[in-house]
């Protein structure tokens, strides 16, 4: 139900019958999906690319028209998506890096996004949330074991270790030495 679409393969070079009704056809569908949520250029590609009435040199025509005019930018695409999930849960670069990498775009857009996602909200304050938040719903871990589940909780929310590190000793959170 939930997961990665099953696709179908179809020939790269298949052959369109009506060239203007695919081209018709294919930016509908480009439409339609774009109404639906924004989309990376190689994702929708692929999206287009699924149906059998369409090739490559007909999505490459639509691709082109959608980009002149302005429905389709990468870079603006990354940033926005990189913007809203930081926005949205507080979360650390390596998470943020991993859920930018499903987007089907270029290694060094998805950097240029992510620093520019954290000089606007930088990583420390996000990490005060994400703490904030941890103890309001789960209270001052009391035990070793509730700290390394505070630490892990953190570590998976894409935090790294130093920083996690330094932040919970600025908080004071320690686990006195008799409890165990």
């Amino acid at each position: 139900m939930f997961g990665r679409r099953k696709r179908n393969e179809l020939p790269p070079d298949r052959e369109v019958k009506d060239v203007e009704k695919a081209r018709e056809r294919t930016m509908n569908r480009a439409v339609k999906l774009l109404a639906a949520k924004p989309r990376s250029i190689a994702e929708l590609r692929e999206r287009l690319l699924e149906k059998p009435w369409t090739n490559e040199n007909v999505v490459e025509q639509v691709l082109d028209k959608l980009k002149s005019y302005g429905y389709l930018d990468d870079e603006q695409f990354a940033l926005d998506t990189a913007m809203s999930q930081v926005r949205s849960r507080p979360q650390g670069r390596r998470r943020l890096e991993q859920a930018m990498s499903r987007k089907n775009l270029d290694r060094e857009t998805i950097k240029l996004a992510i620093d520019a996602a954290y000089e606007k909200m930088p990583e420390a304050e996000l990490i005060d949330a994400a703490i904030e938040k941890r103890i309001r719903l789960k209270g001052i871990p009391k035990t070793r074991e509730e700290l390394k589940k505070f630490y892990d909780h953190l570590l998976r929310q894409g935090f790294g270790y130093g920083l996690i590190r330094d932040k919970m000793s600025a908080v004071q959170i320690k686990v006195p030495e008799d409890i165990d």
